[in-house]
């Protein structure tokens, strides 16, 4: 399969479709924080307990833009498969009045109007649903989110790096959408998912780290810097390719010589020239029946969206991949 790295690893991340990704280009990351600052030009409401967000709203997204949201938003689109969960599990529905061609969950998601791709989403799709938000992942193309701005549509931006950045995004998008007390309970919930994890493998001693090789599509995988590699770290693991940063193309020979104990990947992914499914693709490359972890039958398939989406879902992912790694310490 041969595919522009350009279109490759965002389309992955945000999607999760057969076969591609996008290397996230060269803008900043999210600060990690929630990047909030309110405008206090109103009073709070004094007939309610709960937490209100005062509008007007200014927000710094992940390209270090500032983004000011005038009145709560009514009208939201979303250009992004991760952020589309977020806006759902925050229990905003009604308000979603778009989302792009790829999102799928929850399946409530499926019956919203479409807006075109996550890396150029279609600006008369999106000015047709007269939103007053548009919130994009990293992948949605810099001319397109500056038009977008340019006929006064706030756009929020979102690169998240690591599992934190994902938590601070879910809470500033509770800011932005006057949802704060729904997004606290569902970040509390995914740091117990977390420490559920880290708990069950705090004891596997740094000797016994199990060695794990990832592949989300076929011939690429992740290093450092990426919440894939911050996952195998949590779930007690070693990532092979650790020594590398951000989406690779992999070695297979080194991946041989690094003879990890158990290969994860993204299950559903086929090669799109070939059609070959990416586990079949795995256990017949040449030398590969060598390696411990295919000779123990350790290879095991990952809910692609779940591991590959920087949502609220991310720390299922990890809880499947703690399970696969160490099933007798994860149950």
């Amino acid at each position: 399969m041969k595919r522009s790295l350009s279109i490759f690893i965002p389309i992955l991340l945000a999607m999760s479709l057969v076969g591609c990704a996008e290397n996230g280009n060269s803008q900043p990351a999210p600060n990690t924080q929630p990047p909030v600052a309110q405008e206090a030009s109103q009073p709070k409401p004094a007939t309610s307990a709960a937490k209100e967000t005062v509008y007007p709203l200014t927000v710094t997204d992940a390209t270090g833009k500032e983004v000011t949201i005038p009145k709560q938003p009514e009208r939201i689109v979303s250009t992004s498969t991760a952020e589309t969960e977020i806006l759902f599990a925050l229990g905003l529905n009604e308000r979603v009045v778009g989302v792009s061609d790829y999102d799928d969950y929850p399946e409530e998601a499926k019956a919203k109007p479409k807006v075109g791709g996550v890396v150029k989403p279609n600006e008369e799709a999106i000015l047709s649903q007269s939103p007053d938000l548009v919130v994009g992942g990293i992948s949605m193309e810099k001319p397109v989110a500056d038009k977008l701005k340019s006929l006064g549509l706030p756009v929020y931006v979102t690169h998240p790096k690591k599992l934190d950045d994902i938590m601070n995004n879910i809470l500033t998008m509770g800011v932005v959408t006057n949802k704060q007390e729904q997004a606290e309970k569902l970040v509390a919930q995914m740091k117990k998912d977390i420490s559920y994890v880290t708990d069950a493998v705090k004891n596997v001693k740094p000797e016994e780290k199990k060695k794990v090789y990832m592949e989300f599509a076929p011939g690429w995988t992740v290093g450092k810097g990426e919440f894939m590699d911050e996952v195998i770290t949590l779930a007690g693991a070693t990532n092979i390719a650790s020594d590398t940063e951000g989406w690779n193309p992999i070695s297979e020979e080194k991946i041989l010589k690094d003879d990890p104990d158990v290969i994860l990947y993204a299950n559903g992914i086929v090669d799109e020239k070939t059609g070959v499914k990416l586990e079949e693709i795995i256990a017949s490359r040449n030398g590969w029946e060598k390696m411990k972890a295919i000779r123990d039958k350790q290879i095991f398939g990952m809910d692609q969206n779940t591991l590959s989406r920087p949502g609220p879902r991310i720390t299922q992912g990890l809880i499947d991949v703690a399970r696969a790694i160490y099933p007798d310490l994860v149950k």
